[in-house]
């Protein structure tokens, strides 16, 4: 990651996380089609979703890019940042909903597929728009206010961040939403041919 700006950074993050997505969409397919799907593989997106997309991704914008843009002076409420914010939380709350819901398929509760495929679709849909509003608006509006030296200072935060949550923390999430695709796109193509 290494010589990239804070903005490309996050831009970078955002398209392993749409991987992860993808996969998500795929899977609540097949539960819907009525066809099982691997808990453990479930249980490993819960685990990306809070690790990778919320304690890295979203860590980094709430406790320094957010903060930074707000000494530019960006409002901290309203738009882009209390409204981002407040979808942070959102997504925070699915997440735990998603990991209740694959508790309750894992245990063959009766009402848990229908469950889980709600949860799943419900982050399907929760983040294009949220990452659309990152890229479109609040990357832009970043670049546009924030100094040379905001951006190295972000910078350093942003590896720091990295080295806290482990080194080979993007490679390895990134190894799990690529194996995800790898999954589903197999999962895809012998429907076509069936």
């Amino acid at each position: 990651m290494s010589g990239a700006t804070p903005v490309e950074m996050l831009e970078a993050e955002h398209r392993v996380i749409q991987k992860m997505v993808a996969g998500m969409s795929v899977l609540a397919e097949q539960l819907e089609r009525g066809e099982p799907v691997d808990v453990s593989l479930l249980e490993s997106i819960v685990g990306f979703l809070r690790t990778f997309a919320d304690r890295c991704h979203h860590g980094k914008e709430e406790t320094f890019l957010f903060p930074a843009l707000i000494r530019r002076g960006v409002p901290s409420h309203g738009c882009p940042i209390g409204g981002l914010t407040m979808e942070h939380q959102k997504g925070r709350v699915m997440v735990g909903e998603l990991a209740d819901a694959i508790r309750g398929y894992a245990a063959g509760e009766p009402p848990a597929r229908e469950d889980l495929v709600k949860s799943l679709r419900a982050l399907v849909d929760f983040y294009p728009n949220h990452i659309w509003k990152e890229d479109y608006l609040l990357f832009p509006l970043a670049g546009k206010v924030l100094t040379p030296e905001d951006q190295q200072e972000l910078m350093d935060k942003f590896e720091t961040v990295e080295r806290e949550l482990g080194l080979d923390v993007h490679e390895g999430f990134g190894k799990v939403a690529a194996e995800l695709e790898r999954k589903v796109s197999g999962i895809d193509s012998s429907l076509k041919q069936g």
